[in-house]
């Protein structure tokens, strides 16, 4: 949709007259809003394909950001929602749609709610200011859909949310069938899959995408959840956490690309392999073990006293939240106190996540031994991996 014909709808409105964006009342506009105390004139210059206010579950003294926010319908469903101690901001791209929306404002007698001019690419706000964000059939227009998910994911508070509605084009759309398409918003649409991917590109996790109906030949609204990673804490490990750290060594151990391990030990048994110090579990803000490290000693000679192997791992629902660099980073604080040198592990070719998760905290790939081990019915290479360091070391000794 063209901002000038998004702007001439807002000025048609500021005149009393039909907004005239929307022809398919029954799949699009305030249809979604049934049972909602919706003014007559807001409901008329509602344009979306849901309701994200009934999404996106608010709460009293939240911050919600609406993205695309029009006639500032959802920001006043929102404001009431999140009440006084709260706060309803709606972005447009338009002034004549801003300037409709702050006269709905008033006459509804919303205080708690705000309406500033931007882009969902480039959003005017602060970074992590907002707890939740929302948008109604909006992004699918956005020209460049990686930036806006990355403002999302910016601006939104540690353990904030994502709660939107969205046209989606089905997984069989040509692009023969998007290029001769007369609806507007086909050329941009993501399928389900595309959505995930850029979200977790964005580090959003918990995404649930879900169609809702069709609003058109291979196009369907859908509810998008997603949510900005709560800050890990990562504390020394103990006996308490045994039990959650052997089921994701488990868990990593049935992906096959973890170690040549098949099945995780007893905890008697794992606690005697690995060294007393650097254990360390990353915990999420429920408690539990979202991932763990620990390190074993290579050798009993003094000359590798200063030389440890570790294993960190990290729970599949927790990848890509920043749960293995937290991990590493105090693994490598605490064994360069002690004195340690060097920290180093092999890992498989294929385990292109932990040699990235590796690379980024200053791990080198020394070299590679081939065929090893024989898993899984094959050879299988390792890719010796260390880390020497810059600290601990670095004088030559005195020699005798």
């Amino acid at each position: 949709m063209s901002l000038d014909r998004y702007a001439d709808a807002a000025r048609r409105a500021l005149a009393g007259e039909r907004a005239g964006l929307i022809t398919d009342t029954d799949r699009l506009g305030a249809v979604h809003y049934a049972g909602e105390d919706v003014p007559a004139e807001m409901a008329a210059t509602s344009l979306g394909c849901g309701n994200p206010v009934a999404v996106a579950d608010l709460h009293p003294g939240e911050t919600v950001l609406d993205l695309g926010s029009g006639g500032g319908l959802d920001v006043l469903l929102s404001a009431r929602r999140v009440g006084p101690a709260g706060r309803a901001i709606g972005l447009d791209a338009t002034e004549e749609m801003l300037t409709l929306a702050r006269r709905h404002a008033a006459q509804a007698g919303v205080t708690n709610a705000e309406f500033v001019h931007g882009t969902i690419e480039r959003i005017p706000l602060p970074d992590a200011s907002v707890d939740v964000v929302i948008s109604n059939c909006v992004i699918a227009l956005s020209p460049d859909k990686p930036a806006a998910f990355g403002e999302i994911a910016r601006v939104l508070r540690p353990g904030g949310r994502l709660g939107i509605t969205d046209i989606l084009a089905a997984e069989t759309l040509t692009d023969a069938e998007r290029a001769a398409g007369t609806a507007e918003c086909l050329g941009g649409a993501l399928t389900a899959d595309g959505y995930r991917a850029l979200l977790r590109n964005a580090r959003l996790t918990g995404i649930d995408v879900r169609f809702t109906h069709e609003v058109g030949d291979k196009l369907h609204s859908a509810i998008i959840r997603a949510s900005r990673p709560a800050p890990v804490r990562v504390v020394p490990m103990t006996a308490a956490h045994a039990e959650q750290v052997l089921a994701i060594l488990q868990a990593g151990l049935d992906t096959g690309d973890a170690s040549f391990e098949t099945t995780a030990p007893d905890w008697p048994d794992w606690d005697a392999a690995h060294l007393p110090a650097h254990r360390f579990t990353a915990l999420g803000a429920d408690g539990d073990v979202l991932g763990w490290t620990a390190v074993t000693g290579v050798s009993s000679r003094c000359v590798y006293g200063g030389v440890v192997e570790h294993s960190v791992y990290v729970h599949p629902d927790a990848r890509g939240r920043g749960v293995g660099r937290a991990l590493l980073e105090a693994l490598i604080a605490s064994t360069e106190a002690a004195g340690v040198w060097t920290v180093q592990s092999g890992v498989f070719p294929e385990n292109s996540a932990s040699r990235k998760l590796h690379e980024r905290a200053g791990f080198r790939e020394v070299g590679v031994r081939r065929r090893i081990g024989y898993h899984h019915g094959r050879w299988r290479d390792v890719v010796l991996i260390e880390r020497r360091s810059t600290v601990v070391g670095q004088a030559t000794p005195i020699q005798p």
